[in-house]
């Protein structure tokens, strides 16, 4: 799942994770003191209303993450994707946090304002602890580059209501050159230490590059997709009466003209990078501890930020060993519930191959497939207030990945959508090759991505109105994965889910498909494992189709780490509600839990145990004698 993608992935300064213990005082040395309601009240309220300003201050270093917001402040620019401007924000970061510890105290602070308190403090230190690594990672991939992310943000996220948006739009569509620019200077960087992505990312690269500047303006053919929007846009606006035809051909003149002058040569040169790397990069690669020269260092580092734990590799290792085989357990036994003659890899092979289980790849499948993901996040909307006191206010819809950067088999994700609601949260699927999307793993997708898992998370959180902005807009890839694989479990909870004993064996299927992700991100980056090894592990111990396995082994292979969160958060999230229902008993609240562990934002597992065990500590206290 991607936050902001780009955005993220570029201003790791402003958006790491926890890592380490949290601070139990404010400045250095200073003890905690009694303090009187009045003053925690005083002090709590003088903290948020900095951590607006400062947020707002924040906020400046990336116009598209503000456009991701709904906001149309710096709606002309585009983010400084240099090296300089990532140090540049973790100075800025790490002067805040002197400021906040010089200026309040931490003592007389209440427990949710402490928790802004530490999540301020641990961004800063987690960037600050990433700047020695800022070479190791991918400027251009098959993944999370700019030359799959930059169409999608123009075409679906920059609204045009105005004229001056239209303008802003054609401004956005210049920066292509100089941002593409700052990010083949960083991946030129990277190349000279010998860090390069493997052979697959670069065809990728190149791949999705042409199908964006393939079509008119840029060539012979039917519109491209940025050039069909620039003129939707602008007709739109005639539409609406905001401007007229001789306007609306004007602006469109200008729009073709930044992209024939500078977008089109933005994706020339990123083509014409990857083609001069494609024979220095490996073909059946292995992980970064190998091919990286601190990779050692680095995956540790990863590690912490994706797991907000301090587990080591050869412990996320073990555990995944252990839960594959738990799982292949409770697999066999559906099995043999539903009649198969065979052994497990038989009927993996059965799963994988037979055509009741696959949707026809044509046009009417997918939108078959697009219907039905439709239908079981529709039941599940009906029964959200039995389980949450927190809703999203916020819609969610289910969209085909746009052709520039469909992927077969890769998997499926979720876009947010505004904080006021105004545009719905989107789950995005990859539909080219139907073959790769099996019926029976629909549901559970469809609650990992939409509800009530990314989109019931991320959208609580961006509507909450009791903590401070940032943290409606933090990310941690722990919690977030975590709450979304443990959604698919607590959707067997919920009626009308999992009827299909395939569909349940399609919810183990990707619980399996996360603890083998244990296995083989580590086994790739700690261990030497190469892209077949982990190829043949996964396929030897899922039914997961082949197309998809060798997208998902090529997606851990270029975001290191990033694949153990999910297990490790679901876990956690299990394990906090399993010590609630035993200290809490038969006064257990399933809401009041779900509204707690929702109803601070994302937050690091360290701080949201805490965070659960107040809870726990308050709803005791309230229990009657």
């Amino acid at each position: 799942m991607r936050k902001t993608l780009i955005a993220c992935a570029l201003a790791l300064a402003l958006t790491a994770c926890d890592r380490a213990a949290t601070p139990e005082t404010g400045a250095a040395g200073t003890p905690a003191v009694a303090a009187s309601a009045a003053d925690i009240a005083a002090e709590s309220q003088r903290l948020n209303a900095w951590f607006e300003t400062k947020y707002e201050e924040q906020l400046k270093f990336s116009p598209i993450q503000l456009t991701f917001q709904g906001r149309k402040d710096l709606y002309d620019q585009v983010d400084d994707m240099s090296e300089q401007s990532q140090r540049d924000q973790v100075a800025w970061a790490k002067a805040s946090v002197e400021e906040m510890e010089k200026t309040f105290d931490y003592a007389k602070l209440d427990d949710e304002t402490k928790f802004s308190y530490d999540l301020w403090k641990l961004q800063y230190e987690n960037a600050r602890d990433g700047l020695p690594f800022l070479q190791d990672g991918y400027a251009f991939d098959q993944m999370n580059g700019a030359q799959g992310f930059w169409p999608t943000f123009l075409i679906s996220f920059h609204k045009v209501d105005e004229e001056a948006d239209y303008t802003a739009y054609v401004a956005r569509l210049k920066a292509t050159q100089r941002a593409f620019g700052q990010l083949l200077d960083r991946a030129r960087a990277s190349a000279g230490q010998d860090i390069r992505p493997p052979k697959f990312a670069y065809e990728g690269v190149i791949d999705q590059a042409k199908k964006v500047i393939t079509g008119a303006p840029f060539s012979a053919g039917k519109d491209s997709a940025i050039w069909a929007d620039a003129q939707a846009k602008a007709d739109a606006l005639v539409k609406a009466g905001k401007i007229d035809a001789a306007r609306a051909t004007a602006l469109k003149d200008e729009a073709r003209k930044a992209l024939m002058e500078h977008f089109k040569p933005a994706y020339e040169g990123v083509i014409a990078w990857s083609e001069e790397e494609l024979p220095k990069a490996a073909v059946n690669a292995t992980g970064v501890g190998s091919t990286h020269k601190n990779g050692k260092a680095y995956y540790e580092y990863q590690l912490r930020q994706m797991t907000t734990t301090g587990m080591t590799a050869d412990e996320i290792h073990a555990l995944g060993l252990k839960e594959v085989e738990r799982i292949k357990g409770e697999m066999t036994a559906l099995k043999d519930k539903v009649g198969f003659k065979g052994d497990l890899d038989a009927f993996f092979a059965f799963i994988d191959s037979d055509a009741q289980f696959k949707y026809p790849n044509t046009d009417a499948g997918r939108q078959a497939y697009i219907d039905d993901a439709t239908a079981a996040i529709d039941n599940i909307k009906k029964v959200l207030p039995d389980y949450f006191g927190l809703l999203p206010k916020a819609d969610l819809v289910v969209k085909r990945v746009e052709p520039f950067r469909e992927q077969d088999g890769a998997a499926q994700h979720y876009y947010p959508g505004t904080p006021d609601g105004s545009r719905p949260g989107v789950y995005y699927a990859h539909l080219s090759d139907m073959g790769a999307m099996p019926k029976p793993e629909l549901e559970v997708i469809a609650y990992h991505e939409g509800l009530p898992g990314h989109h019931m998370q991320i959208a609580i959180a961006q509507e909450l109105t009791g903590v401070p902005k940032f943290r409606t807009q933090y990310g941690v890839t722990a919690y977030a994965e975590g709450w979304g694989l443990y959604s698919e479990w607590l959707a067997k909870e919920m009626p009308g889910t999992y009827k299909d004993p395939y569909s349940e064996f399609g919810r183990l299927s990707s619980e399996m498909w996360r603890a083998i992700r244990l296995v083989v991100d580590t086994g790739l980056h700690a261990k030497g494992w190469t892209e077949q090894q982990a190829v043949e592990y996964f396929d030897a111990n899922s039914a997961v189709p082949r197309a998809a396995i060798e997208s998902e082994v090529k997606r851990y292979l270029i975001m290191p780490g990033q694949a153990t969160a999910y297990k490790i958060g679901m876990i956690k999230i299990q394990d906090l509600r399993r010590k609630a229902e035993t200290e809490l008993g038969d006064t257990f609240d399933i809401k009041g839990f779900h509204d707690t562990v929702l109803g601070g934002g994302a937050l690091p597992l360290t701080l949201l145990e805490r965070r659960v065990d107040q809870w726990i500590a308050k709803q005791k206290a309230a229990k009657p004698a």
